[in-house]
Formats: structure tokens, C-alpha cells, sequence
């Protein structure tokens, strides 16, 4: 029988009515101040009405322009996007060459080795034939033969005459090239934030980058782009924002080969039928663009869950 009883029962909860103007402005604080989270933080910040859904993208780049050289051993020289965008087709990323090393009529014979403390030699008996260096550029022939009139240095195997880079031809940027030139928009942090045609070094100087060093040297820079739409506005509202990073390490201290680079060659045969080719370091700046960013619209579900999430904020600090 009692637990029939307790089974037909109903209770409610006694409400007392304190008279205190303390507690009853902590009590409203706190009502205040909840409402306010679910309001400003959870509906307006996090939009948590809303049910979401990541970014898939796919992006196709292009790159146009020319570029005018005149530098030693190469003469003047008119570079197009063939000559300059290696390779022309990259997965979210290209690269664009700004800075090279040309050694032109390199042939199969043997010359004297880069001078370094592994090649630097007095007599022959400093070399050892048919070892090789990691950091070297062919095969020891065992001789110790003269660098210069003061340096002397182990004979290789390898395609002479050896590459030389400790010497970066430095380049400048003309001062006329402005917005001028240009004919369609181009992207501005202020005036067209959404147009998608960039100037390198506008990219550059949006990574708080200087162009002059990076061009030199070369380096890997990101191309971020946030599309984040909220679709409960028009679909014009939504337009991608673009922000730029440098990616890779450019402190010489904490990287053995800071910047961007890599070697190519152009092969030929002389008269003579003597293989030779033309080797170039190239240096230049490797763009990396990365999509990423949610789309947001309401939905009836977390909507409801929310506001009775919120329900039992408030039923927590009601008076019992």
C-alpha cells in the first residue's frame, strides 16, 4: 500500500519569497548574466543555432607577366611565365623562379673540388681516389691539383666546371611598376579584399616579409584563404578572405639551407659530339594555397537544444 501510495503522489517544490535587496540583485545578476552568455556567446558568437559543414575546395592558379634581367654571364634577357613559372602545373601550390645561378658548358671531365675543410689538400696523399663527399660534387681522383695561384684542392670527376653559389646576383624592382599598368583590379587589403589578382610583392610585404631578401634567397610562402559563410545571409555576403604567411624557416641559425631552391640542367651535344649542358640553381618563391573554413545555417535541432540548455541554467539559480 505505500508504495501504491508513492506511486499516485505528486510534490511540488515550496517557493519563499525573500524580501532583500542584496539577494534579490545577486539573484537577477545572475539571471542577467546568463542570459546574456546564451544570447551574446552562444547565438552570436558561436552561432550554435546553426548546423555546420567543412570547406572542400579545389584551386586553380595562373601565373602571367614578364620580367626584364640583365646580368653577367647572361646578358639582358626577357623572362616570360614559361621561362620563370617551374613547373607550370603544381597540386595548390606554384612556384615562381626570382633569383638563379647560371654554370653554362659544363662537360664530363675532372677539376679541381669546391675548396671546404674535406677538400683543401697539400699533396696527393690528402686525397683518396674514388671517395666522394656528400657536400662535394663528384668523385675523388686521388690528385691534389691548384684551385687558384694559393689553393689547392682534390680532383673530382664530375661535370666541369663546378657550380659556384656562394655569390647571389642581388635584383631590384622598378619603381614605375604601380597599379597604373594593370587594367583589371588587383587585391588590396582596404579597396578590394576579394579580388583574387596579386602582385608578388604585395603578397610578400602582406607576410610583413621584405620582397628584395625573399626574392634573393627564396623562400616558401602561404596563400590562406578563409571562407567561412554564415547562410542565413544572401549568398553575395559570402566571399573569401585572404591573409599570407611565410612557411618556411628563414633563420640561417636554426636551418642549414634557409630559403627556397633547386638545380636543373639543359643538355646538348657540341659539334664534336661531346655531351655538355647548362646547369641553373634556381631561387625563387613557392606559393602554397590553403583552403580552409565552415559554413554555417539554422537548423531547428540545436536550436532546441541550446534554448533548453539554457532553460536549466536559469532553473539553476531559481529560488527553491
Amino acid at each position: 500500500m505505500a508504495c501504491l501510495r508513492c506511486w499516485v503522489e505528486y510534490e511540488t517544490a515550496k517557493t519563499i519569497v525573500i524580501r532583500n535587496k542584496v539577494v534579490g540583485s545577486v539573484f537577477r545578476l545572475i539571471q542577467f548574466l546568463i542570459i546574456l552568455y546564451v544570447i551574446g556567446y552562444v547565438c552570436v558568437v558561436q552561432k550554435s543555432y546553426q548546423v555546420n559543414d567543412s570547406v572542400i575546395s579545389t584551386v586553380t592558379t595562373k601565373v602571367k607577366g614578364t620580367g626584364f634581367t640583365n646580368i653577367s654571364g647572361l646578358g639582358a634577357h626577357v623572362w616570360d611565365v614559361a621561362d620563370y613559372n617551374i613547373p607550370p602545373e603544381g597540386e595548390s601550390s606554384f612556384f615562381v623562379l626570382t633569383n638563379m645561378i647560371i654554370t653554362p658548358n659544363q662537360m664530363q671531365s675532372s677539376c679541381p673540388e669546391l675548396p671546404n675543410q674535406s677538400t683543401i689538400c697539400m699533396s696527393d696523399c690528402d686525397c683518396t681516389e674514388g671517395s666522394s663527399d656528400v657536400r662535394g660534387n663528384g668523385i675523388q681522383t686521388g690528385l691534389c691539383v691548384n684551385y687558384s695561384e694559393t689553393v689547392k684542392t682534390c680532383e673530382v670527376l664530375s661535370w666541369c666546371p663546378l657550380e659556384i653559389d656562394t655569390d647571389l646576383p642581388e635584383r631590384n624592382i622598378l619603381p614605375d611598376v604601380n597599379s597604373s599598368y594593370l587594367k583589371q583590379c588587383e587585391f588590396n587589403r582596404i579597396t578590394d579584399p576579394h579580388c583574387p589578382i596579386f602582385r608578388l610583392k604585395d603578397m610578400v610585404a602582406e607576410a610583413e616579409e621584405d620582397f628584395q631578401t625573399m626574392a634573393t634567397r627564396g623562400g616558401v610562402l602561404g596563400i590562406l584563404i578563409d571562407w567561412s559563410c554564415d547562410l542565413d545571409f544572401p549568398e553575395h555576403y559570402c566571399g573569401p578572405k585572404y591573409s599570407f604567411r611565410r612557411m618556411d624557416n628563414k633563420n640561417p641559425e636554426n636551418n642549414v639551407a634557409p630559403g627556397y631552391n633547386f638545380r636543373f640542367a639543359k643538355y646538348y651535344k657540341t659539334t664534336d659530339d661531346v655531351e655538355t649542358r647548362t646547369l641553373i640553381k634556381a631561387y625563387g618563391i613557392r606559393f602554397d594555397v590553403i583552403v580552409f573554413g565552415t559554413a554555417g545555417k539554422f537548423n531547428i535541432v540545436p536550436t532546441i537544444v541550446n534554448v533548453g540548455a539554457a532553460l536549466t541554467f536559469l532553473s539553476l539559480v531559481s529560488p527553491k
